[in-house]
């Protein structure tokens, strides 16, 4: 199955050995203790009045969540491959660097990537956001508009798209 740029969530390798650990930690020792929690409420008797034992249900749902969630994240990241776009279309992975309504005075630089997985050297933006969406698929040069949270429009001008090698 090939995935398109837009599917494919950056991570820097620090990142992606985090998560992974993560993962490590909630499918294996996390996920005996919450069970061992469950366990000895069940013992406590009566389960409808069992404060005990739907806390740690609710921390049981919760963990398996993030279980689904980092699983999912893990299954589509690319980690330190920047992307090969020499032509200078913006995709995620790349720095972008854009002026805000022309003004090359009013301008902002940032990683187009997963925001809660970037590296911390550089402002990041997801794909998703709005910003991010408005500017993917443009070229240096050209002007992209998206909308923002008040559903009022802002335009930019992609000054700079280069790949990530952070």
């Amino acid at each position: 199955m090939t995935q398109t740029s837009e599917d494919v969530t950056w991570l820097t390798q620090e990142a992606y050995t985090k998560l992974k650990e993560e993962l490590a930690y909630l499918s294996g020792p996390a996920r005996e203790e919450v069970t061992a929690k469950i366990a000895a409420a069940r013992e406590e008797g009566d389960l409808r009045e069992n404060g005990g034992y739907h806390a740690a249900k609710e921390e049981q749902g919760k963990q398996e969540l993030r279980i689904r969630q980092l699983t999912q994240l893990l299954e589509k990241a690319k980690v330190g491959e920047a992307p090969t776009s020499a032509d200078g279309t913006v995709a995620p992975g790349m720095v972008v660097t854009i002026a805000f309504d022309g003004d090359e005075d009013d301008t902002m630089t940032f990683l187009l990537a997963s925001r809660e997985y970037a590296s911390a050297d550089v402002e990041t933006y997801s794909p998703q956001s709005p910003l991010g969406s408005g500017v993917i698929g443009q070229k240096v040069g050209e002007d992209a508009e998206y909308e923002l949270p008040n559903g009022k429009k802002a335009s930019v001008t992609i000054l700079k798209a280069e790949p990530y090698n952070g």
